[in-house]
């Protein structure tokens, strides 16, 4: 089964995926002009609201992250002792250093540097968002990243499994408690809630499809439902940001520079954590197909459970909910960078890397 399932992270990217970030851009200004044109619309929206989970979004999400998940086979996890040393330098930045160092970019650039010109109070809502960023390490996008850069396959699959068994447990702590390190009080019962409804459900759910599919029809039945499904999560993700866009419409017009400004701390982390990794895995002698797709692993983020967290802990209308969209946006263009620099600097690597 896993060897099945490796073949299916060999895919290339398609033409629509490729230009994500032209598409999410479009939708930044049909969602903006949307919400100043048809504001009833939108306030109807925001208050089909059960427990603070806005169901319309929450559909939405649900048909974002599903699709991706039937992707995982969780039989891979036994091929993790293959590469451990892969495994264990991107476990120790996904869960040791990403979230810990995005917090303290968050705190230098929002808290401090870009505060004067942020809107007034909204900083720590931007930091806590950033924080939901960068607490989940990516999962689907990694079999895109991963197939660009020539990655190990087998490593690929068993590392997605295994962040996606540990976002079951550590997501919610390790969240609530850098939330509470930047000073933003934790409903803890709607973060749980988040984890439950966006992890623990979706997984379950996932899983059961996955078997009855391949129980009934085997991998090829598998791939066509794949490639059926894959158009609607990436159709339900651009949904999603025409109305987020659609809500904070008014406070983009009035301050232009917030993406802009917000963009940094992402940028910088992704790079950071994307070379950290890199080089780890070069002085632990990893090999260089492992290397690469270890330093994507390391940098990209499950922005679909950011935002969905975001949305659940603090409104559609928060600056957290928009500071992971802003992720979203810089997402494509800033991974398709570290694919063709860990490509073009495979000679470097190899030649240093011990034997």
């Amino acid at each position: 089964m896993a060897t099945l399932a490796s073949e299916q992270v060999r895919p290339g990217i398609g033409t629509f995926e490729r230009f994500l970030s032209v598409w999410v851009a479009l939708c930044i200004v049909t969602g903006i002009a949307l919400g100043h044109a048809l504001p009833g619309l939108f306030a109807s929206i925001a208050m089909a609201e059960v427990a603070r989970v806005n169901l319309v979004v929450a559909a939405l999400i649900w048909l974002m992250i599903v699709p991706m998940l039937l992707k995982i086979d969780f039989g891979a996890l036994g091929s993790v002792r293959q590469h451990w040393k892969g495994v264990g330098v991107t476990l120790f930045i996904n869960w040791a250093v990403k979230p810990f160092s995005m917090a303290a970019l968050g705190a230098l650039f929002i808290g401090w540097l870009f505060a004067p010109l942020l809107p007034a109070g909204e900083g720590p809502s931007y930091i806590a968002g950033l924080i939901l960023l960068a607490a989940a390490p990516c999962t689907a996008m990694v079999f895109v990243w991963s197939n660009l850069c020539d990655g190990e396959p087998t490593y690929t699959l068993s590392q997605v499994a295994l962040n996606d068994v540990l976002m079951v447990f550590l997501f919610a702590p390790l969240v609530a408690l850098l939330l509470g390190v930047a000073s933003v009080t934790v409903p803890w019962n709607t973060l749980l809630l988040s984890v439950v409804l966006y992890i623990v459900v979706p997984v379950i759910v996932a899983q059961l499809i996955r078997r009855g599919i391949l129980a009934s029809g085997g991998q090829p039945a598998l791939d066509r439902l794949l490639a059926r499904l894959g158009p609607v999560s990436l159709v339900a993700l651009l949904a999603t940001l025409v109305l987020l866009f659609g809500f904070q419409g008014a406070q983009i017009l009035a301050q232009p520079l917030v993406i802009a400004l917000l963009a940094v701390p992402i940028l910088i982390q992704v790079y950071l954590n994307a070379g950290l990794a890199y080089w780890l895995s070069r002085r632990f002698g990893v090999a260089w197909c492992v290397a690469a797709p270890a330093a994507l692993i390391g940098a990209s983020n499950f922005f679909e459970l950011a935002v969905a967290a975001a949305i659940s802990l603090f409104g559609l209308n928060s600056g957290a909910a928009l500071a992971t969209v802003v992720g979203v946006l810089v997402e494509v263009p800033v991974m398709l960078s570290v694919v063709s620099i860990v490509k073009r600097s495979r000679g470097w690597y190899e030649r240093g890397a011990p034997a």
